[in-house]
């Protein structure tokens, strides 16, 4: 049977990876969003992620088409879904997106049908939450009459190296038969090939230990920059002595945030809990990252005041809000969290971001961007996003005020004209 494929979610992760399949399959993508479909067919991608030019040309062959209607995806016989997994404000996973998504999918649903999930979940919710919603909306029965599949997303946001062909993609299936079949799917479009997994399970967990690797290495260099801070000893000067050594892993402190390393470790978190095993290394990595916008606001203010500001009223430019760097991706970005404690002292902050949307930052963070700030009018400033266009700030800050303060998160500046850095 020839596949045509439906992909559920066209976001960061589901609109590059439409646009791979359609170089080979019928595809069209769906999105709840009205505004966002609009945008695609009008060959404009707002996360940057596909080009105007690759993205017309997938319209222009009538290999893609893009909807927010159900009905138009119906004839579809292999439905991927890619979309959010956050965390509620008790950190606990926030499956509404996913069951919504698997309810609508479960209404067009047919025999024979294959849905594969891409969102990121702890072990056992494909089958445990997902396959359960698919059954009860469609009234067909799992692994006769439909079945799933799933095969984690691996996208970096803003890289336009590892792009979504480009990276080694884990597949598995709910029954032999068919992992092969989804393993041969994602085959024909992923150069860098694919990794067949025993189970659905396996493919899971594989997923969300990845950032959850990650964020313990972070964590453990930020507790690092901490003690280092107290000994007065430069944390970047540190690792780059460390560094010289072959197996030394270059991991960086810094603020961790986004949609990936910041969330799902709770999603592994929630599930060893849940089976009565409390995650002591998870979670004490989880503490350092979250706490880390604290510390530096703190170590912001006592730079102040060593130069001789008053802190109530006075003034500090953030530079960047999205939660990485030449990147317009500001989900879960923890520069908000430097911006708030800063505020929260009484100082009055503007945030500059070209790359950032201004009206999703006043949504999802409820202030307006600055543009083209004077340098000289700001009693501090700092670096928290290490975009391109902020090296044109260097010459700049040569000739800055002796009382003002810069702070360096991302150690981007040069040592010599910098306060402070993480």
């Amino acid at each position: 049977m020839k596949k045509k494929i439906s992909v559920i979610g066209l976001g960061y992760v589901g609109l590059p990876l439409a646009v791979a399949f359609s170089k080979k399959y019928d595809v069209i993508g769906f999105d709840i969003n009205n505004e966002r479909i609009k945008e695609l067919k009008q060959g404009y991608d707002r996360t940057l992620e596909v080009s105007e030019e690759e993205l017309k040309e997938a319209i222009e062959k009538n290999n893609i088409q893009f909807t927010s209607s159900l009905e138009d995806i119906k004839d579809a016989n292999v439905y991927i879904i890619t979309v959010p997994t956050p965390i509620d404000k008790h950190k606990n996973p926030d499956l509404t997106p996913l069951i919504m998504a698997s309810r609508s999918i479960g209404r067009v649903l047919k025999k024979g049908d294959i849905v594969i999930y891409e969102s990121t979940v702890y072990p056992g919710c494909t089958e445990e939450v997902c396959v359960p919603e698919l059954e009860r909306e469609s009234g067909l029965k799992f692994n006769k009459d439909f079945f799933v599949g799933y095969s984690p997303e691996r996208i970096n946001p803003g890289d336009k190296e590892h792009t979504v062909t480009k990276i080694k993609k884990v597949t598995s299936g709910s029954t032999p038969e068919i992992a092969k079949e989804i393993d041969e799917l994602y085959s024909s479009i992923i150069e860098a090939g694919t990794h067949l997994a025993p189970s659905i399970k396996v493919a899971e967990a594989a997923k969300v230990i990845e950032n959850a690797q990650r964020d313990i290495n972070i964590a453990f260099v930020n507790e690092l920059a901490r003690i280092f801070d107290i000994l007065n000893i430069d944390t970047l000067d540190v690792l780059e002595a460390a560094g010289t050594k072959w197996n030394f892993l270059p991991f960086k402190p810094g603020l961790v945030g986004g949609h990936c390393i910041g969330v799902d470790p709770y999603y592994l978190a929630y599930k060893a809990k849940e089976i009565g095993y409390h995650p002591e290394i998870i979670l004490a990595g989880r503490r350092t990252n979250d706490n880390m916008g604290i510390f530096v606001a703190n170590k912001v203010i006592k730079l102040l005041i060593h130069k001789g500001h008053t802190i109530k009223g006075s003034k500090v430019l953030v530079l960047g809000i999205t939660f990485k760097e030449n990147c317009p991706d500001i989900r879960n970005s923890r520069v908000i969290d430097v911006v708030n404690e800063l505020k929260d002292f009484g100082v009055n902050v503007d945030v500059v971001d070209p790359w950032a949307d201004n009206e999703e930052v006043k949504r999802e963070y409820g202030f307006e961007l600055k543009e083209n700030p004077n340098l000289s009018e700001y009693d501090g400033i700092v670096l928290a996003v290490a975009h391109n266009e902020f090296k044109d700030i260097e010459n700049e800050l040569k000739n800055k005020k002796t009382n003002q303060v810069i702070y360096d998160i991302k150690g981007f500046f040069d040592k010599d004209l910098v306060d402070g850095r993480l």
